[in-house]
């Protein structure tokens, strides 16, 4: 999968009904515990590595998380930048 520029992927967070899309971005080897978020979030990994529970992801792939789900968070040893689309509940 080809990775979109930022404009395109928040057109496209927006057509799709998020309120918001934004560039996140986490340092080396940065670890955030289970937790959880007031809104949906439609991500795309554009650097780096992270893990999201136990599942690897890497530039390309994506992840959705809907409002409310306990998740934890690592960041691989060069950190990892993500786009994220977010609908607020």
């Amino acid at each position: 999968m080809a990775i979109p520029t930022f404009d395109e992927f928040r057109r496209d967070a927006l057509a799709r009904g998020c309120d918001e899309a934004l560039e996140r971005q986490w340092g080396p080897g940065q670890v955030l515990p289970s937790h959880t978020h007031p809104f949906t979030a439609q991500a795309l990994v554009v650097q780096g590595e992270m893990w999201l529970d136990e599942r690897r992801l890497l530039p390309g792939d994506t992840f959705h998380l809907p409002a409310g789900t306990p998740h934890s968070e690592r960041y691989g040893p060069e950190g990892a930048t993500y786009w994220v689309g977010r609908r607020n509940a």
